[in-house]
């Protein structure tokens, strides 16, 4: 199944995000094969406002479980996560 995993930022833990961000991109370099997709959400300003992975697990509960293995996670910079299952219904101009 397809989870999309919508991340806020704690933005008084933003001094957090450069020095671990080598680890994080080395965990998702790691997990590639279940986080099929990753970035950071930017306001309008450009500003840092949390990140959005496409994820394919099992279940909710695997999908946490991968989440809390980011190096990001226990650090405090996650202020909420919203898991939500996605179903693909077009891609590549076309309806799937």
């Amino acid at each position: 199944m397809l989870f999309v995993v919508m991340f806020e930022d704690e933005p008084s833990r933003a001094e957090i995000r450069p020095r671990l961000m080598p680890d994080h991109l080395a965990f998702l370099e790691r997990e590639a094969k279940r986080i099929r997709a990753a970035g950071p959400l930017l306001r309008e300003d450009g500003s840092g406002a949390g990140g959005l992975w496409l994820v394919d697990a099992d279940s909710p509960a695997e999908a946490r479980t991968l989440i809390e293995a980011d190096p990001f996670w226990p650090t405090g910079l996650r202020r909420s996560v919203r898991i939500l299952h996605w179903r693909q219904v077009f891609a590549d101009g076309r309806r799937i």
